[in-house]
């Protein structure tokens, strides 16, 4: 039994202690968030590091991504701090216009990222969000609306366009109100609408969509508003559906891309 215990502790040696997972009290959730973290290898209080948030999907939750893809690996290959918190299954990572409902960007914006930034040592110029589905239209509107606090963003099949959603008169509605072509805030709700706030910033993005997704158009159409407002956006189309092992090798492109950018912004200060 001790030699099997040392023979996986040899086969994994760090993966199994480079993670965190917290919980955090929100008054704006008024319930706690669960959140998985993961840091490299290397991992030294002396140094800063460039993170990346990831966000799940509809229905998932914060361990979703962990499932799909190895964290671990893409941690201590690009030195990125990992951070996957948890969109409580239907937030659309938005506030409800009803104040007594989820209010989960300001949790976001004014709970969790300062909470992160002060456990972690994370350099505040590099900071990136992407996520898959809802998580990728959670993304976009993270950083639409604040894109002084990060340096790109992503979307892998994301709801750039909330009135194509298979939820548009459920868990949008609920958030939204009921749905209607009258109905304006599916319109100013839609990140494809908030592309001009990054307009002229010099910001790149990274989005794709599989083309048997039935979000695919979507995507198509993000992409045309970008060269209409001149925004530097990589864009991949490529087989795929909108599905989970879409997402695990979609991903990847993301963190590769985030790289490039992340170093190429160190190497110009």
């Amino acid at each position: 039994m001790k030699s099997l215990f040392l023979l996986l502790f040899l086969c994994f040696p760090i993966s199994i202690f480079a993670q965190d997972k917290l919980v955090l009290d929100s008054k704006y959730l008024r319930t706690q968030d669960s959140i998985l973290v993961y840091k490299p290898e290397n991992y030294k209080k002396d140094r800063s590091y460039p993170v990346v948030y990831l966000l799940h999907g509809h229905s998932a939750n914060y361990k979703s991504w962990s499932k799909l893809v190895d964290l671990q690996a893409l941690s201590n290959k690009y030195s990125f701090i990992i951070v996957c918190p948890d969109g409580l299954k239907k937030s659309w990572y938005m506030n409800s216009p009803n104040k007594d409902s989820l209010q989960y960007e300001s949790f976001f914006m004014e709970e969790f990222l300062p909470y992160i930034q002060k456990r972690y040592v994370i350099d505040p110029q590099r900071q990136f969000i992407t996520g898959a589905s809802m998580g990728g239209h959670g993304a976009m509107w993270l950083f639409l609306r604040h894109p002084q606090i990060f340096m790109s963003a992503g979307s892998t099949s994301g709801v750039l366009n909330l009135r194509y959603s298979g939820f548009k008169k459920t868990t949008l509605a609920a958030i939204l109100g009921q749905y209607s072509d009258d109905n304006k805030a599916f319109d100013s709700c839609s990140v494809v609408n908030l592309l001009p706030n990054i307009a002229g910033l010099g910001k790149q993005i990274i989005f794709d969509s599989g083309t048997e997704d039935y979000l695919y158009i979507t995507s198509r159409k993000f992409r045309e508003k970008c060269d209409e407002l001149k925004i530097k956006a990589t864009y991949i189309a490529q087989p795929g559906a909108h599905t989970g092992s879409y997402w695990s090798h979609s991903i990847l492109a993301h963190f590769e891309f985030f790289n490039r950018l992340a170093v190429t912004g160190l190497t110009k200060r």
